[in-house]
Order: C-alpha cells, then structure tokens, then sequence
C-alpha cells in the first residue's frame, strides 16, 4: 500500500529537494512496530535535513521529522498493540532512520512511548522534542535545588520551541520567568505564556571581562549557548543551576570556570535523543500534569507536508514562533 510522505533526494552535484510523492510500505526500514502517523512537527534539525542536511542525513532519498505520534497499525513485540496511542522523539529518527513526515513509519519499539491521558497525538506533536527537552530541563534544575521563590528563572531563546514551552511550564509551576528574546514583536506572545520579564537579547548577548556580575538568576534554561551563556554563569546565584538545551548562539563557551569555584554553579547538559525510556516516560507523565493545554494550544500553529520546504528554510532563518503541528494527512 502507497502513503503520501516527504522525500529529500540529492542529486550529484550534492544540491537537496524535498517535495511530497507516493511511497510503497515495502520501503519502510526494518522494525518492530508499524504506525500510521497522524501528526508530526517541526525542529531545528528537521530544518537540516529537510535542506543541507547538516551532516545528519547520510543516505538518500530520505524522510525526515524527527517526532511523530499516531496509532499502532501492527507489531510484533509485546510491548505494544494495534490501536495503541504512541509518541516518539529521538534516536535519530528522521535522521539516519525515515522519520515522522509520512502516513506510515516502522521503528523500533523500545523507542516509542505510550501517550498518557489526557494528551492526544495532535497535543503530543505541539509538544515534540522541544517540549520534552524543557521538561526534562526543569526537571534537571529542580532535582538540584531550583524551587520556586528562590528568584527568576531565566529562560533564553525564549520564543523558540524549547523556550516556549519552557516558559509556559515554569509559569505553571510558580516560578518568576524572564525571557530572553532578541524580536520585540514576541512581547505580547511571551507575556500570555506566564513571562513576568522580557529581557531584551542585547542586554546579554555580550561577553564581559568581569568573570561574575551580580547574583540575579535562580536557574536557567538555555537554548543559545555561546557568548550568552558564558555571561549567564557569571550572573548565576550562589549554587545556582544553567540547564543547557541548544546552541543556537554558537557551540564555543567564552567562559572562565570562576563562576563553578566561587558560586558553585552548576551547568547541566540536556539530552533528548538517547533518553532512556524510563526517563522519558516520567517526563511525558509530568508533561500532561504541568504544562497548561491551553498555553500549549496558542503556542501552535498548524501545517501539511506540503509546506515543510519552506518552513524548514524559516525555522533555520530564526523565523518560526512557538511550535508548528504537521498534520501529515492533510
């Protein structure tokens, strides 16, 4: 049977294009779980390997998408069955495996997550990789120590995927957010997500010379990297902690480690890719718990195969807001 899906092709002067066809199932990759896709989404990588690739794509024709929820159509583990409600992110899928942006992916069962009530696949995929990688950042901050009232909690890259989330969450848990975004047209969009500071991305943008500034930040989750969270460590409360997710500013860090030996701050690396799935179904749990649906919902904003192209050049130009729902059946 024939599904509709996007395929990237690369000719032999090594230019990409991607546009929708027809695929034969007997094309799916080997795995244990076959599941008809209702909805994907879009992320920085899947911008990559929409397009250039970025060296994550290393065979083609490929379909890319990196998340993916929908239906078990069939399985041959025990782990699932037919009808079961599922949600994937991670492992490389959409990158060196077919990914999300199809009627149909097979992948492997350990890395599939059943969907907890009362999310549906439509929320799940508003959610996607940059949802789970900010809960799992707020998670990491408050298993060391983060709480709310202990001061702001700056949130950069703030109307990005990870930030938005990341935002919407810690509002719903009580902390005081500050975000960080560098388009002051965001303003009004942050603010509805729970953000009680906008701080503009000049004002941290730039490295100093002074190794410590003042103690301002209670914690931190960082999606730029580079030369802003060089300047974050240094304004970092005593034993405070920096969630580090992304690095959209730039994979150098122009810092000194005087902020670690004199205030005890703590920087933690976030990964989503190689999650175990214990962890990642805690943080799914969490998800449907403390992240309001309805700060989700305006955080949305809906698209079809057809538009990938495009949108994966704008979500590489730093064009895209909040999160984009794929509905690969439109």
């Amino acid at each position: 049977m024939n599904f509709n899906a996007l395929v990237v092709e690369k000719d032999d002067d090594g230019n990409t294009r991607a546009s929708v066809q027809q695929v034969e199932e007997s094309r799916l990759p080997d795995g244990d779980v076959t599941v008809s896709v209702e909805y994907s989404t879009l992320n920085y990588k899947d911008g990559l390997c929409i397009g250039p690739g970025g060296g994550l794509v290393r065979n083609y024709p490929h379909v890319p998408g990196i998340d993916f929820a929908g239906t078990v159509a069939s399985s041959s583990g025990h782990r699932f069955k037919t009808g079961d409600k599922v949600v994937l992110t991670g492992w490389r899928v959409g990158e060196s495996w077919w990914g999300g942006y199809a009627q149909k992916a097979r992948v492997k069962a350990d890395w599939l997550v059943p969907l907890p009530d009362p999310l549906t696949t439509r929320d799940a995929m508003a959610v996607g990789t940059a949802g789970l990688t900010a809960m799992l950042a707020v998670t990491a901050l408050e298993d060391h120590g983060m709480k709310p009232g202990h001061g702001p909690v700056l949130v950069t890259g703030a109307a990005g995927g990870v930030g938005s989330v990341a935002t919407a969450i810690l509002a719903k848990l009580g902390y005081e957010v500050a975000a960080v975004t560098g388009r002051p047209e965001t303003t009004d969009y942050l603010e509805s997500l729970g953000a009680s500071r906008i701080v503009p991305r000049k004002e941290i943008s730039e490295t100093t010379k002074r190794p410590l500034e003042s103690e301002t930040w209670a914690g931190c989750v960082d999606a730029v990297g580079g030369a802003m969270l060089a300047r974050v460590l240094g304004q970092m409360k005593y034993g405070a902690s920096v969630a580090a997710v992304g690095l959209a500013g730039g994979a150098n860090l122009p810092a000194t480690v005087i902020p670690f030996i004199l205030r005890g701050v703590n920087l933690l690396g976030i990964d989503s890719v190689m999650r175990p799935f214990d962890d990642r179904l805690a943080a799914w749990k969490r998800i449907a718990a403390d992240l309001p649906l309805d700060k989700l919902h305006a955080m949305s904003s809906d698209a079809t195969l057809a538009d990938l192209p495009q949108l994966g050049r704008d979500i590489l130009k730093g064009r895209v807001r909040g999160r984009v729902i794929v509905d690969v059946n439109a």
